[in-house]
């Protein structure tokens, strides 16, 4: 098909209803390869029937590295271009023409634009650059969960970002995530100095809503020498201020989101979720303060998760707000109008919109 021999890889389990997309969506590539883990519901059968070459396996006990290393070991030895997706995934159309164009025999891995999330709208939701395009021989997966690839090769790692790539993540929302904690868990116990695993750790209690163990682990993980990563850094002082912020802490609360932003003044992130934050408490010279700041920043992170609050009608939709109830009804009124141009059936910005409007005839 090409110069280079590009093959898909994947692991999935009862994921019938997503084969059909999948299939048509990696069918750039010269062969796709599935591990599949114990699926009941047909899926073995049909991604057969869609020419795919898949292999049965039992993991036990189940681990998401495991499992990875067990797929890519199926991929055939003459493989040019190892590509890993998920059943849930589907790549923009075209992308084989784009990973040749940039693709050499001396590059190692492919970073390319993941949108990890849809809006309703269609349009992009949580953005960040993802990794899992490599060469045959040079990666093997490590951590029982949020796996990711580590290099073994035998010269200098050559990593490039692959322009046109774009993957788009369409999850089944009703599948568990119950096994992702006990995992963690279990990886941070494998590796208690690593930052990876302690810092995902630390997410995941405070999505369990587990705040203090949540603030215990991030602090932690702040501590560890190899958490240098400043965007990364500052997650994990996001997470932090806002389990004070659920235990209702206010004062660490402010504390850390400042910490947040003074650790990665280039992200929105920590600035629209502190104006959230002060929202919620009708603090409107923060959110007026911090949703300005916020909107200075014109540039998505390329090597970060960049939030989709951050980047659709909440800025100026909070700026308009806090504006309007310090006075300023100009300015509320210039981003109430900026608020509806991401959001145009939005009722709840045409009636703010309205108000405003009123307030300044």
């Amino acid at each position: 098909m090409g110069k280079y021999k590009v093959c898909v890889y994947a692991i999935c389990k009862n994921e019938a209803k997503f084969v059909d997309r999948w299939m048509d969506s990696m069918s750039e590539a010269d062969l796709v390869v599935v591990t599949d883990t114990g699926s009941d519901d047909g899926t073995v059968e049909k991604l057969r029937e869609r020419g795919a070459i898949v292999f049965v396996e039992e993991i036990k006990p189940w681990r998401f590295d495991v499992a990875r290393n067990i797929s890519l070991s199926h991929v055939p030895e003459d493989v040019d271009i190892c590509v890993c997706t998920d059943l849930d995934e589907v790549f923009d159309k075209g992308w084989r023409e784009h990973l040749e164009k940039a693709w050499n025999p001396n590059v190692d891995m492919g970073k390319y634009l993941y949108n990890w999330s849809i809006k309703e709208d269609g349009t992009p939701g949580v953005q960040f650059t993802y990794f899992k395009i490599h060469s045959r021989n040079s990666y093997k997966w490590v951590y029982p969960v949020h796996e990711c690839l580590r290099y073994i090769g035998n010269k200098p790692e050559n990593i490039i970002y692959i322009d046109g790539i774009v993957l788009n993540h369409y999850p089944d929302l009703q599948k568990s995530r119950s096994s992702y904690l006990p995992l963690l868990e279990l990886a941070v116990e494998e590796d208690p100095e690593g930052d990876r695993m302690t810092y995902y750790l630390g997410r995941e209690y405070m999505y369990k809503r587990m705040w203090d163990k949540c603030i215990e682990t991030l602090k932690r993980h702040l501590s560890l020498k190899t958490a240098t990563w400043k965007e990364e850094r500052c997650a994990s002082m996001r997470w932090i201020a806002n389990s004070y912020y659920n235990l209702s802490n206010i004062q660490e609360a402010y504390s850390w989101y400042y910490r947040a932003i003074a650790e990665a003044p280039w992200m929105r992130d920590p600035y629209v979720e502190f104006a959230k934050m002060a929202y919620n408490l009708s603090d409107w010279h923060t959110v007026f303060y911090m949703t300005t700041e916020a909107l200075k920043i014109k540039n998505k992170s390329k090597i970060y998760v960049n939030s989709a609050h951050s980047w659709d009608h909440t800025p100026d939709d909070l700026c308009a707000i806090s504006c309007y109830w310090l006075g300023m009804y100009e300015k509320s009124l210039f981003h109430a109008k900026k608020a509806l141009e991401f959001s145009p059936d939005n009722k709840r910005l045409k009636d703010n919109l309205e108000l405003i409007e009123k307030k300044v005839a």
